[in-house]
């Protein structure tokens, strides 16, 4: 069940209940998630559970007739659902909760109905007797129709259609009409109207028997009047036709509507001791009857392969059957059968009979067709552990029909292929081309290319159902990219009742298909030396070749998106990546650069307010990115081929993209103070009483760049590094490619999480804090700029004034000139402004990291402010901050 159709089950259980307040959807949502398997591994039983249910209900007789009915439709999560509400019946405080819905339920729909008036609109004429018989056909016919089982033609009609929807270039073979137009071609009684060459016959009324009439000697006569031996003699004779589907004289059947089971109308004059011996073996011709109809329509291609060799297997028995119906009849062409002979020959056939008639009524019921088919079938022949010859007989059964699906089983364990043409296996192919792997966002390919379709699970495959799906995944896979794949120890999978045999037979398979795949991947496709060089341009791992990139396209990037030429950036990067170590790796040359539409913080918002309240608003708020520069842009691209598309695909390559325009993100930030640094060198030059006012911005800026830089250090050191190495040795473990993608995605959500990407809280802090800093860089460089610019004024002055050029300004004068631009306060007003604010955000998210540490133990990011904090000069302020807030809490 996907994390959608949870979502809508949870709400909508939560509305039928009533249930408001509390944790609400999301928390019993991810309870579920946590606690859920993604197909039914543990079997119940269901016994104990129905006979309590029967115990604590009202009316017990009711439940278990409802019960049986829906069993026999083989529903599969009947089973569960029972012992469910068995459990739900010992909560007390479920029970109370549930009555009182009810209770509340029930008054309003009273008060609904208490308030609702119904009044027929007047009218001034009358119907007439005419249309209110129209009218009452109508209802009638509506009635009909909503209260009778679909019929076998629109039943075909509609699989049909299912097949050639999803499978167009190969539609399902139809029959000819005429076998479906003459139904004296099933074997089964004609019930319709005689024809007119026939024998005159008494119309039978299904409320009173009317006596039938017999031939004797060419004179009408009743047959109750006649001797007990011309009784007997008449009705052998009609037995032996009503046994394969002919109707006798004195015994006729009825006309049966859909799935119902035939029966028959016997002579009522006839002695009561014939009567009562015919009405024990007429079950037989019953029985018949549903198991003729039964191969006949299952018989049709629509049905699928495994229902086609179900019904084979039954046509054989029936071949059988009718042998011994032809030995009676020379037994009484020559005077040796009596009725009492004729109810002895038949009872071991009667046992067989009747339970291929059961399982042909399940299979129409429960609407089976490959493995639900088999499903019923292995569980008839497991409850049959105590009657020999019954499990013997559905043992054969189940063994003919599970053939052609252990074929496409076989095909798929050992080669990957599926050749399913009636949608009967339970793995599913999608079309899906794995040359989009790469633009979309989502895996689709791997997890939504080959998916597993529960109710075609048999029952006996439900525990190796995940690794069916994964042996065929991995041999597909090396199979695509122009590989033989042949398992070696292939053979011929059987249905047998001890599962071992079968599922050492996967289990083999599988290891082999995992082998191949993974050493496919980590030898021939050097999966590793992928990753490793994604880790460096994405993670920062080749630092010369950063700083030559950034030294060469600083002036690039600093323009607007739109003039930015994505050729020259594509150049820059080629000519940064041979003038640095990174020139020695094999694959720099699957380096891109893309241009992403927003900066790195509105797409992370983006990404965390998906599914939640927020996400309307932030999709509609208008984009406040008019100065939006290549720097905001910038981001790495890297081109992966097939099938190393499957574990670097575009959702994890998105997850690279975002560490690498995080830490991309303070780099820059990074730069620009170190600039401010290098601009105020020329601070020095002036004295200290005139360069005192220089002190709170140095000392700002020396704090915010202290603060960029161990964010850096325990992102890249303390984060990715002790990550990447744990990553890189479950790879040297992982048995199979599911491990893989398991330790690569858990690599990545580890890193984003612990660089607090994953926590929207946080990054608006974080967010904030790298804005003031480059807001304050931008605020250093114009006042530096300005008092240059004033500076090259004044010598430009005074050496016109003298016209001696080594006449310049002095280092007094200088100093009187930074003063006067900072004098009225409105410099050190501004930086006090800008220390106040970076100050309180900083100590802001040193107490919100603080308290994610210890309520949900997020350990690794308590670093931050050992390293931030490492002389307490923020412990004070973060412990008065934590009294405060017990206070509030207490209150």
């Amino acid at each position: 069940m996907s994390e959608f159709r949870i979502h809508h089950d949870v709400n909508e259980l939560l509305s039928l209940l009533h249930v408001r307040g509390g944790e609400g959807a999301e928390g019993y949502i991810d309870l579920l998630q946590k606690h859920r398997t993604p197909y039914v591994t543990t079997t119940v039983s269901s016994h104990s559970a129905k006979v309590k249910i029967a115990e604590f209900s009202t009316t017990p007789e009711d439940f278990l007739r409802k019960y049986d009915e829906i069993k026999s439709k083989n529903v599969r999560t009947l089973d569960p659902l029972v012992y469910l509400l068995s459990k739900l019946s010992e909560d007390k405080e479920t029970l109370q909760c549930l009555q009182q819905n009810a209770k509340e339920r029930s008054e309003s729909s009273t008060n609904a109905a208490s308030t609702t008036s119904y009044t027929l609109p007047s009218t001034t004429t009358k119907m007439s007797m005419q249309e209110l018989d129209e009218l009452r056909k109508k209802l009638g016919n509506v009635t009909a129709s909503s209260n009778a089982p679909q019929s076998a033609e629109v039943t075909r009609k509609m699989l049909r259609e299912r097949h050639n929807k999803k499978n167009p270039t190969q539609p399902n073979p139809v029959f000819p009409n005429w076998v479906y137009d003459r139904p004296a071609l099933i074997g089964d009684f004609i019930t319709g109207p005689p024809g007119p060459g026939a024998d005159p016959v008494v119309a039978v009324d299904s409320c009173q028997y009317t006596p039938l009439l017999t031939i004797v000697y060419g004179v009408w006569c009743l047959a109750g009047t006649m001797p007990l031996a011309v009784q007997e003699q008449a009705l052998l004779e009609d037995l032996l036709f009503v046994l394969i589907g002919v109707d006798g004289r004195d015994i006729t059947a009825q006309p049966v509507l859909g799935r119902q089971n035939r029966s028959f109308i016997v002579d009522p004059t006839l002695d009561m001791s014939i009567k009562e011996l015919v009405n024990r073996i007429l079950p037989v011709a019953s029985y018949f009857s549903t198991i003729t109809r039964f191969v006949e329509e299952k018989s049709s291609f629509e049905y699928g392969q495994v229902n086609h060799a179900l019904t084979a297997a039954m046509r054989t028995l029936m071949k059988e059957y009718m042998i011994l119906v032809t030995q009676l009849e020379h037994l009484h062409r020559q005077g040796l059968l009596s009725l009492q002979k004729l109810w002895f020959y038949i009872q071991p056939t009667m046992r067989t009979m009747e339970i291929l008639a059961s399982i042909a009524s399940s299979v129409d019921k429960g609407d089976c067709m490959g493995g639900s088919t088999l499903s019923l079938l292995h569980d008839r022949t497991f409850n049959f552990t105590g009657d020999s010859q019954a499990q013997e007989l559905c043992l054969y059964l189940t063994k003919a029909a599970s053939v052609p699906y252990f074929e496409i089983l076989e095909k798929w364990i050992y080669r990957g292929i599926i050749k399913d043409p009636y949608s009967e296996f339970m793995v599913e192919e999608h079309e899906l081309q794995k040359e989009k792997i790469q633009e979309d966002y989502n895996d689709k390919y791997w997890d939504q290319r080959y998916t597993i379709v529960q109710h075609r699970i048999p029952s006996f495959l439900q525990k190796m159902a995940d690794k069916i799906l994964s042996t065929g995944k991995y041999l597909n896979v090396v199979r695509e990219c122009g590989r033989d794949v042949t398992c070696p120890e292939a053979k011929e999978v059987l249905y047998t009742l001890k599962e071992r045999v079968y599922v050492e037979q996967i289990e083999k398979a599988y290891n082999y298909a995992s082998k191949v795949l993974l050493n496919f991947l980590m030898e021939e496709k050097e999966l590793v030396s992928r990753l490793r060089s994604i880790k460096h341009y994405f993670l920062m791992d080749k630092g010369d070749f950063f700083v030559h990139f950034m030294d060469l396209t600083e002036e690039e990037l600093k323009k607007p998106v739109d003039d930015i030429v994505p050729s020259r950036l594509e150049a820059l990067l080629e000519l940064a990546l041979r003038m640095s170590t990174a020139n020695t790796d094999p694959f720099k040359d699957d380096l891109k650069i893309e241009l992403m539409p927003h900066n790195v913080i509105t797409q992370l918002l983006r990404v965390l307010a998906i599914e939640t309240k927020q996400e309307k608003a932030i999709i509609n708020a208008e984009p406040t990115e008019a100065a939006h520069t290549g720097l905001e842009a910038f981001s790495f691209d890297y081109i992966v081929k097939w099938p190393l598309s499957l574990i670097i695909n575009r959702k994890a390559l998105t997850r690279y993209q975002m560490l690498f325009r995080h830490i991309f993100y303070c780099k820059h930030v990074e730069r620009l103070l170190c600039n401010v640094w290098i601009t105020n060198k020329d601070a020095k030059q002036h004295s200290l009483r005139s360069a005192k006012w220089f002190s709170a911005a140095f000392a700002l800026r020396q704090r915010m760049l202290n603060f960029v830089q161990n964010i850096q250090y325990y992102m890249m050191f303390e984060v990715m590094e002790p990550t990447w190495h744990v990553m890189e040795n479950n790879l040297k473990s992982a048995s199979n490619i599911d491990d893989v993608l398991c330790h690569h995605t858990s690599f990545l959500d580890n890193c984003l999480k612990d660089c607090m990407l994953t926590n929207q809280e946080l990054l608006k802090i974080f967010s904030r804090l790298m804005s003031d800093c480059i807001t304050f860089t931008n605020h250093m460089q114009c006042f530096t700029q300005s008092m240059s610019l004033d500076r090259l004024s004044l010598e430009h002055a005074a050496t016109d004034g003298s016209r001696d050029p080594s006449q310049k300004l002095s280092s007094k004068s200088a100093a009187e000139l930074a003063d006067a631009l900072q004098s009225g306060g409105g410099f050190e007003t501004t930086i006090g402004r800008f220390d106040s604010n970076f100050s309180s955000l900083l100590l802001d998210l040193l107490d919100k990291l603080s308290i994610y540490s210890t309520n949900d133990c997020e350990h690794s990011m308590i670093n931050i402010i050992y390293r931030l904090d490492f002389n307490g000069f923020y412990t004070e302020r973060l412990s008065r901050m934590a009294i405060e807030r017990s206070q509030k809490a207490a209150t």
